[in-house]
């Protein structure tokens, strides 16, 4: 019998980053067409890729090593003070997993956060449609996680299970509760929904050394890094 071809790799052209907009960005991306892309998603993350919407990527990109795959190791993390902070400041919000989907409710949240919190950021048009193909997919085991305080819906983290591992896929949250910390609330629900699921680890997709955005994930810890071959702690100073 032959033995299954292996799953193709494309590397896209060149393109404007989405972190440092100067730059020009490659990625490497698995065939989105192959139909084991599901079945292969997890080792996709042990690689180091992501999932946005169908597409699995890693970025490869000419002389730019900056992107950096981080995952923590749920049993290991402890919450430092600023974090027992947001979680006492939360304490008000409860934490619902629901299938992923589009509703009206959760369409108008999205809306409100790309406008706070990235506007002119290449989503302002995105519609139904997009909403969908972006976080939701065709073939991803993905959920909704909701957060919300009194009813009202504050955050949705949306979040990948595979086999021994979840993955925060992406979160968007009510632009005017930023006193909340909701960002990093969505990754303590996360952690804590790791943990009684009896999950090794918490995918958090890519950290960059120095970029603003990107700073709060060196805040949890254990944190470790893919350095092309496997996987390594990230210093707690956060140099890769």
């Amino acid at each position: 019998m032959a033995e299954p071809a292996p799953l193709r790799l494309f590397h896209t052209a060149a393109h404007a980053c989405g972190y440092w907009p100067e730059r020009a960005a490659r990625d490497l991306v698995l065939d989105p067409g192959d139909p084991r892309l599901a079945d292969n998603y997890a080792r996709a993350l042990q690689w180091g890729f992501r999932r946005s919407g169908d597409i699995v990527y890693r970025p490869h990109c000419h002389g730019c090593r900056a992107c950096v795959a981080v995952r923590l190791p749920v049993a290991d993390f402890v919450p430092d003070r600023s974090q027992r902070r947001c979680l006492a400041r939360n304490a008000d919000v409860q934490a619902r997993i629901l299938p992923a989907g589009e509703s009206a409710e959760r369409f108008e949240l999205y809306r409100r956060y790309l406008t706070g919190r990235h506007p002119g950021g290449g989503m302002d048009d995105h519609g139904k449609a997009e909403f969908a193909q972006f976080l939701v997919g065709s073939w991803s085991q993905g959920r909704f996680m909701e957060l919300r305080a009194g009813g009202r819906l504050l955050a949705v983290a949306v979040t990948d299970l595979v086999d021994d591992a979840l993955s925060a896929v992406y979160t968007f949250y009510d632009p005017d509760q930023a006193a909340r910390g909701l960002g990093t609330l969505a990754i303590l629900q996360q952690i804590d929904w790791a943990r009684r699921d009896g999950r090794r680890h918490l995918y958090l997709g890519y950290w960059i050394s120095g970029h603003v955005k990107m700073d709060y994930k060196r805040r949890f810890q254990p944190l470790e890094q893919f350095d092309g071959h496997g996987w390594r702690p990230l210093p707690r100073g956060g140099e890769a």
